[in-house]
C-alpha cells in the first residue's frame, strides 16, 4: 500500500514541474513540428539561475558549433523570474524554453506548457512520477534532482556495530530499514557515546528562527506528502489547501529521537544554526545529521574535518510508517523545464532537440555534470556521471534502487514563510517543554488553513 501511495504521490508532485513539446514523436527525440528544424536558426531560453548564466553561454557556443542553431540565453535577475517571464511572454522575444517550480507554477503557466509526452527526453526520465502531468499528458520535466535524508558517518556506525556489549542485534547499516530498528540503534549509541567518542548521536537540531527549515519544511514534507497520497490530492487543484496532519505522531517519533539524542540539550536548540550543526558532524562530534546532498561541501570543507568522503552515506528518515522498509530518501526538485506551446511548431521541435542534446550527448552531459553540477534524473547518464561528491553519488544510488520508492518533494505547495516560522516556533517551544504536542499539531493544521483561506 505504501508503494502505491508513494507512486501516486510522485505522479502528483511531478505534475508540478514539467517539460513541454509538440504532440508527435520524431526519430531524433524531438517533437514533430511538420517543419525541418534546420529552418530554425535560433531558439530562446529564459534561465532561472544567475550563478550559471556563463555556463549556458558556453553551452550555447558548443551547440551552435555542432548544429548551427544558436541558443539565445536570457537570465532573469535574482528574485525576478516570474515577473521577467510574464513580461517576455507578451513579446516577440518570448522564450521557447522556460522553467516552473512545481504544481503551483504549472497552474500559473499551463496555457504555455506544451505536451512533452512523446519527447525523447521524457522517455529517458528514470522516475516518470517526478514529471508534472495533467490529463495523462506531460507538461514539465525535472532536469535536476536533489535529495535529503539522514546523513551518517559510516565509520562511527561500524564502530557501534562492533561493540561487544551493544544491546541491539543490528550488525550493519543495511539492517536498519524501519523506525523501530533505527530508534533502538540510536538510543543504544547514545548510551555508548563515550565509547564511540561522540557527544551525541545527532547533530544539534537547529531551531533558531530562520535556521529551522530542515524541520518545518523538509521534515514536514514527509507526513504532508503521505497525507496527500492518502487523499489522492491533485497538487494543481485546491485540495492541498487543508491538512489534517494525520501523521503527526510519526513526525513526533523522529523529532523526539533527534532532540533527545543530540549534541546539544534540547532546551538550548534555539541558539544553534545549521552551519554549527554541520560542523559538529564534520568534526566527529556526532554520527548523524538530517540534511541534503548540498551539505557535502559543508562537511568536507570544514577546517579540521574528520569524516572521510567514503564514510558519508544517506539513510531514509524513518518515522514508523507502515511499509517504510521499502521507502527511500526524499528526492525531488523545484526545477522543471517546459517548452512554450505558443512558439511555432518548428521552434518547439528545435527546443526539444536541444534539451535532448544537452542531457544525452557527450558534450552536453559533460557540461551538465562538470559545470552545471546537476544530478541528472535521466538514464542517459551512467552512475559515475555525477558531480564529484559523496552525497551526490548517494542520491544516484537511492534513485537507482529498483525495490525502493523514494519520497517526492511536495513542499513547493506549502504556505508562506509566515506559516513555516509559526511551526518552527511551536517546535522550539515543544522542545523547551513549554508547548504540548497537541498544541503543535493544532498550530500546524489551523495556520495552514488560515494561510490559504480554506
Amino acid at each position: 500500500m505504501f508503494r502505491k501511495i508513494i507512486s501516486v504521490a510522485l505522479s502528483a508532485i511531478i505534475c508540478t514541474c514539467i517539460f513541454s513539446a509538440c504532440s508527435q514523436n520524431t526519430d531524433n527525440g524531438g517533437t514533430q513540428a511538420g517543419n525541418n528544424t534546420q529552418t530554425v536558426k535560433e531558439i530562446r531560453y529564459l534561465n532561472f539561475k544567475p550563478e550559471i548564466a556563463e555556463v549556458y553561454e558556453r553551452i550555447s557556443d558548443a551547440y551552435e558549433k555542432e548544429t548551427g542553431i544558436r541558443l539565445i540565453v536570457e537570465t532573469a535577475a535574482s528574485g525576478t523570474y516570474e515577473s521577467t517571464l510574464t513580461a517576455r511572454m507578451a513579446t516577440d522575444e518570448a522564450p521557447d524554453i522556460f522553467q516552473i517550480n512545481g504544481p503551483i507554477g504549472y497552474a500559473s503557466w499551463s496555457d504555455y506548457c506544451a505536451d512533452l509526452s512523446d519527447t525523447e527526453l521524457y522517455k529517458h526520465l528514470k522516475d516518470k512520477s517526478l514529471a508534472i502531468t495533467s490529463g495523462g499528458k506531460v507538461y514539465g520535466i525535472p532536469y535536476v534532482v536533489e535529495g535529503y535524508g539522514i546523513i551518517c558517518n559510516k565509520k562511527i556506525l561500524d564502530a557501534y556495530f562492533a561493540l561487544p556489549d551493544k544491546k541491539t542485534d543490528v550488525r550493519s547499516v543495511d539492517e536498519i530499514t524501519n523506525f523501530s530498528a533505527f530508534k533502538a540503534v540510536v538510543e543504544d549509541m547514545q548510551a555508548n557515546r563515550e565509547k564511540l567518542g561522540i557527544s551525541g548521536v545527532f547533530a544539534s537540531t537547529s531551531l533558531k528562527t530562520g535556521e529551522d527549515w530542515r524541520w518545518h519544511t523538509h521534515l514536514m514534507n514527509i507526513p504532508v506528502t503521505l497525507e496527500f497520497l492518502d487523499k489522492n490530492i491533485d497538487l494543481t487543484g485546491e485540495g492541498y489547501k487543508e491538512i489534517d496532519f494525520r501523521y503527526a505522531q510519526n513526525f513526533k517519533n523522529i523529532f523526539d529521537l533527534y532532540i533527545n539524542n543530540s549534541v546539544t540539550d534540547k532546551k538550548q536548540l534555539g541558539t544553534v544554526d545549521v552551519t554549527a550543526s554541520m560542523a559538529e558532524f564534520a568534526l566527529g562530534k556526532c554520527a548523524m545529521v538530517q540534511n541534503g546532498n548540498w551539505g557535502a561541501s559543508q562537511i568536507l570543507g570544514v577546517t579540521g574535518n574528520k569524516v572521510a568522503a567514503e564514510d558519508i552515506i544517506f539513510l531514509p528518515i524513518y518515522m514508523g510508517i507502515d511499509g517504510e522498509e521499502k521507502t527511500g530518501i526524499c528526492i525531488g526538485t523545484e526545477n522543471f523545464i517546459c517548452i512554450n506551446s505558443k512558439a511555432s511548431s518548428a521552434n518547439q521541435k528545435a527546443a526539444a532537440d536541444f534539451l535532448y542534446w544537452l542531457f544525452s550527448s557527450e558534450t552536453g552531459k559533460k557540461y551538465v555534470t562538470e559545470e552545471l553540477g546537476f544530478i541528472s534524473p535521466f538514464d542517459t547518464f551512467a552512475e559515475n556521471e555525477v558531480p564529484d561528491d559523496p552525497l551526490a553519488r548517494e542520491v544516484v544510488r537511492w534513485l537507482n534502487k529498483d525495490d525502493i520508492e523514494n519520497i517526492p518533494w511536495n513542499f513547493t505547495v506549502f504556505p508562506s514563510t509566515g506559516y513555516k516560522d509559526s511551526l518552527g516556533t511551536a517546535l522550539l517551544k515543544y522542545a523547551q517543554g513549554t508547548l504540548s504536542w497537541d498544541e503543535v499539531k493544532k498550530i500546524a493544521v489551523d495556520e495552514w488553513k488560515n494561510e490559504f483561506g480554506a
